[in-house]
């Protein structure tokens, strides 16, 4: 972060879906809690990436890890935007934790083996930031509520990242795979997400997106914004 940006403006730079989603939370202590919970995960999801070797990378997560667990431990907070505003956050920093150690997998070279482990991965990450977004805005959010929409996001994800250069899907998997998992993903999630509270639809509308991500062709600000627009205003996927 810059001197003078403030941990909404990273986010917004950084993570534009996700941020755009969360204009939609009405509350303003709440969407300050979501907009620090996105600046964590991407805190922990650029580590891979910005390392010249596994071990600077454990070292990297490790200090977000243990962060969190001294958050829970009761102790001050370390002296971090992102740490500060999670720990004055209705957050639990023991999940914050357990978010923390999933990006370990990271650091491992090559793809993952198999669809099983793509999904553990996914619901790991992608899955755990949606719940705990969700359970913030509601917390009488079932997790099962978000599992399909955070699935369809998470593996669209690792597509875009696989076209950067990052491989983490098998490498048998084709776009017209990854397109039908999505696919998939987003049919169990219209029906999971009608037991989702309508403050937490916020938390998972993103999955609005992912069919166009794994298409090929990138969507401009306007199109998100209807697209996510929609997605909330009709609580569908």
């Amino acid at each position: 972060m810059a001197d003078t940006e403030t941990l909404d403006d990273l986010v917004r730079r950084v993570d534009p879906d996700r941020w755009l989603a969360s204009r939609f939370i009405g509350d303003a202590k709440a969407r300050a809690d979501v907009v620090a919970l996105y600046g964590l995960n991407y805190e922990l999801a650029r580590v891979a990436g910005g390392v010249s070797s596994a071990l600077m990378g454990e070292i990297r997560i490790t200090w977000w890890r243990e962060a969190m667990e001294e958050i829970a431990a009761g102790k001050a907070p370390r002296k971090h935007p992102n740490v500060e505003a999670l720990a004055a956050s209705g957050f639990d920093p023991n999940a914050l934790a357990a978010l923390a150690e999933a990006r370990f997998a990271d650091l491992d070279e090559g793809p993952l083996g198999d669809e099983a482990a793509v999904l553990a991965y996914v619901d790991a990450t992608a899955g755990a930031l949606a719940v705990l977004a969700a359970r913030r805005l509601d917390p009488s959010t079932d997790p099962h509520a978000v599992k399909g929409a955070a699935r369809a996001f998470g593996l669209a994800g690792l597509w875009r990242l696989q076209q950067a250069g990052r491989a983490r899907l098998p490498a048998a998997w084709a776009r017209e795979d990854v397109a039908r998992r999505v696919t998939e993903q987003l049919k169990a999630a219209r029906a999971e997400v009608r037991a989702l509270p309508v403050a937490a639809f916020p938390a998972v509308a993103v999955a609005a997106l992912a069919t166009a991500y794994v298409s090929g062709r990138e969507m401009g600000e306007l199109e998100k914004k209807a697209r996510l627009t929609w997605a909330v205003a009709t609580g569908r996927l």
